[in-house]
């Protein structure tokens, strides 16, 4: 064997020995295990796939299993939009009289007021387990997405939603005979709890629904608005000492599939519970070995499992988007918080962070689709509402695309669409799929970026501004919260659309467009910044007071304008903003804001205050179950808000804020361990996504990088930041070395192992 081959096989054994030490899937240590079944709704035990969901706990004796449908919509109109009668110009004009009231009482106020458009529950499957005596355990297996109930007395429940299937599948074994399962509608009729709320689902006027019961099954439909309808449907087979039952929710809405809910469950109950089981396995078997992380905190391993864990239970290429609640409707009697709809100003951008460097590209596909898909009714609305042409999105949206309302500086934003463009860009850019950048990220970023050119004003400079500019969600819901000058949020997306617009068309060789966008750029002024503070909210704007959202420096994160690798002024200006956001305090923040405080450190290098802002995420801003609460649960002071309505985007940042602390490629270059604390001397993870479609796995020990294995899915030129400091490494390729930065030309499928020498 000559020395070129023994090299590589010590690599290879290396790389090999150091995969083992990184965890490959949820271990025991990460479920989620009570003595007791939860008794409220958002502490359940959470089961999805993406379409369907289901949320186990006890109501009044009786384990509850409430069941949702992604597509499940109240869809009628808007009722307080009248875009005939009113334009953006019109607000403009109300604004610059003085007169804003009449915006608040034509568009926001009467929102409160409407029922619909929402997202609706399905029903609740009920079986009555008071005579199983005490729980013993109920435990969420993450590794298997299944829940598991066990009682003192031997009984036994287990229940899963098939990965890939519209079936849900239960369980129960050792228990006594005459175990029945009932079926509860939602609370459309207002004839149980919560029946005077304004929020009651009584006030969408639906019929009543009806149930047909027969020998081990049940089935529910419920008529909705125009002649919408769905239904519910559960069969059941009982043995000695056992139940075993099968359930399914069909949509009208979901014209593509045909076949009802009744129809799955008696298909699929052919087939039996085990072998839905095993296939339903595989799939998760197969996430979770997409990609896998090993930190030495336990509470940020576990809290990040879990939330990895709801990803793949609320995503899917096939289904709906993300919503706030996605596939874990409320199930209280009321409508859900926000009406349970498309957030544009953050929710549904923070909810896909994970899938970047997470590699579940796949999973995002069904936003980006969804986002495509409708763009008719988006380019609708951007005529409509703002008498131009291009692209823009509503910022609060139902299931179709359909703007609903609200505080409108967010709700009908003019740079939505640029932040949604971001997931386009994203997608490109980690998976390198040139048809995907001609047919998908250039498209849409050409449109928006035509909508900037014509929404925009020309200023006696000679340079371009908005006629006005919000910031979300600064000064809330008041005539204050337009701003006359450019905000840094507006201004950071439209910088941003217009250089990845020019970066897209020179890729694609469309040199004329490029040029276009490149000049369109010129155009707008620089961030309004402060030397001591940093980034304002706008013009003779500083960011002086407590805020939830971080809009004013979006140019930092997500969009990566500004760097720390770009300049020694962009290093000093992050630090500075950073620094005051530190002392003007999180009096007013969600839990949102410190998963995303995370990002924001783990991107500044800062691996000590990133973890400190995660854990509090975990420990005081989410229920038992793991859900995002919104207010501060510990009712510790890291919050003034202390409310529990329950929204995912939080969750989701978190995972987002570990892949950053382990693997940064947002500038090009990669770097592995780039913001750890300085007692995590162990850590690893295995295929995390790297721009240019890099799949890399590192290994740290003792707190020194030991070895670093690259896949090149689509070859490249490959930059990595060295992480071997001074020690000397081998690797399994020709490299050149430059500025403390590894270079390989790689070619289409090669592995590169990069290993410390003892």
């Amino acid at each position: 064997m000559n020395k070129t081959s023994l090299l590589l096989l010590i690599a290879f054994l290396a790389a090999l020995s150091c995969s083992k030490n990184v965890q490959t899937e949820p271990s025991a240590q990460q479920n989620l295990v009570f003595n007791e079944l939860a008794q409220k709704w958002d502490e359940a035990l959470p089961l999805g796939n993406g379409m369907l969901g289901c949320l186990i706990w006890e109501k009044e004796g009786k384990l509850r299993m409430s069941l949702d449908r992604a597509d499940l919509w109240d869809l009628r109109p808007k009722e307080n939009i009248d875009f005939d009668n009113w334009k953006f110009n019109d607000v403009y004009n109300y604004w610059k009289s003085d007169n804003y009231q009449t915006v608040l009482q034509e568009f926001d106020r009467p929102s409160n007021n409407y029922a619909a458009p929402t997202k609706i529950p399905a029903a609740a499957l009920e079986i009555d387990i008071s005579k199983l005596g005490k729980v013993k355990q109920a435990t969420l297996d993450l590794s298997t997405a299944s829940s598991i109930v066990e009682w003192e007395n031997g009984a036994r429940f287990t229940a899963f939603i098939h990965a890939d299937k519209p079936i849900g599948w239960y369980r129960f074994e050792n228990v006594p005979e005459g175990l029945e399962t009932e079926l509860i509608a939602p609370d459309y009729q207002g004839e149980r709890e919560q029946q005077q709320s304004n929020q009651s689902l009584s006030k969408l006027g639906y019929p009543p629904g009806t149930i047909q019961k027969e020998t081990n099954n049940i089935t529910y439909t419920q008529e909705g608005w125009n002649n919408f309808t769905y239904e519910v449907h559960v069969q059941w087979q009982t043995g000695k000492n056992k139940m075993e039952g099968c359930w399914s929710v069909s949509s009208s809405k979901n014209k593509t599939a045909g076949i009802s809910a009744s129809e799955v469950a008696s298909a699929e109950q052919l087939n039996g519970y085990n072998k839905a089981f095993e296939t339903h396995k595989n799939w998760w078997k197969n996430y979770w070995s997409a990609s896998s992380a090993s930190i030495p905190d336990t509470l940020l391993q576990k809290q990040y499992y879990l939330e990895m864990y709801k990803f793949g239970a609320a995503a899917r290429a096939n289904t709906p988007p993300i919503s706030l609640q996605a596939v874990w409707t409320a199930d209280n009697g009321q409508i859900p918080p926000w009406k349970g709809d498309f957030h544009h100003d953050l929710n549904t951008q923070l909810s896909y962070w994970p899938s970047y460097a997470g590699n579940h590209l796949q999973l995002e596909n069904g936003f980006v689709d969804w986002l495509w898909n409708n763009r008719p009714a988006f380019k609708k609305y951007t005529r409509d509402y703002f008498e131009v042409d291009g692209l823009n999105v509503p910022g609060v949206t139902t299931l179709d695309g359909e703007p609903m309302g609200g505080w409108i500086q967010y709700s009908m934003g003019q740079t939505v669409a640029a932040w949604l463009g971001h997931n386009f860009y994203q997608h490109w850019r980690y998976s390198m799929d040139r048809d995907f950048l001609a047919t998908r990220t250039y498209p849409w970023l050409k449109e928006v970026a035509l909508f900037f050119e014509q929404v925009s004003v020309t200023t006696e400079s000679g340079m371009k501004k908005l006629k006005m500019s919000s910031s979300p969600e600064i000064y809330n819901n008041s005539a204050k919260a337009w701003f006359a000058e450019t905000t840094n949020f507006d201004l950071a997306l439209i910088r941003w659309t217009f250089e990845k617009a020019q970066e897209c068309a020179q890729e694609l060789g469309l040199n004329d467009e490029a040029q276009k966008w490149g000049d369109e750029l010129k155009k707008w002024p620089d961030y309004a910044t402060d030397p001591e503070s940093g980034f304002m909210f706008a013009p003779g704007f500083p960011y002086n007071q407590s805020h939830r959202h971080f809009s004013h420096l979006l140019a930092f994160h997500p969009l990566g304008l500004v760097d720390f690798s770009n300049s020694e002024n962009d290093r000093t200006l992050i630090k500075n903003t950073l620094k005051n956001l530190e002392a003007n305090g999180s009096s007013q923040w969600t839990g949102y804001s410190f998963s995303w405080l995370g990002n924001l450190y783990a991107r500044a290098f800062d691996g000590e205050k990133a973890a400190d802002a995660l854990r509090i995420f975990a420990e005081c801003f989410c229920s038992k179950n793991s859900f995002h609460l919104n207010g501060d649960q510990c009712k510790a002071g890291h919050s003034n808000l202390t409310y529990r309505p329950f929204t995912l985007e939080g969750n989701f940042a978190f995972a987002s804020a570990i892949q950053e602390m382990l693997l940064q490629s947002h500038t090009g270059k990669i770097a592995v361990f780039p913001a750890l604390p300085a007692d995590w001397k162990n850590a690893g993870f295995d295929k995390l996504r790297a721009n240019g479609a890099f799949l890399v796995s590192a290994q740290m020990k003792d707190g020194k990088t030991q070895q670093v294995t690259i896949v090149a899915e689509k070859g490249g030129n490959l930059l990595l930041k060295n992480p071997f400091g001074d020690d000397e490494f081998s690797a399994s390729t020709d490299y050149s070395f430059e500025n403390n930065t590894i270079k390989v030309d790689t070619k289409e499928g090669e592995t590169i192992r990069l290993t410390r020498k003892n």
